[in-house]
């Protein structure tokens, strides 16, 4: 008999009162998979508001060199 379960919904990290800066690289990279690419929604856990924040804050930090575009 297979046990069927809801996974737990994960919680924004801006929505707890933590902030994000592209200079946070440490931070950005929780955010980004392997290649460089930006993780969707229901992956990282982060409301459609915060998410559009955080890919604006890769993009600036994509453009001064801090992450990559592309590994």
């Amino acid at each position: 008999m297979a046990e069927f379960y809801r996974k737990k919904k994960k919680v924004c990290y801006m929505c707890t009162g933590k902030t994000i800066n592209y200079k946070d690289v440490e931070i950005l990279k929780k955010y980004i998979n392997e290649k460089g690419k930006i993780l969707p929604r229901r992956v990282t856990g982060a409301c459609a508001k915060h998410q559009r924040f955080i890919a604006e804050q890769i993009k600036k930090a994509r453009a001064i060199g801090l992450l990559p575009y592309t590994k």
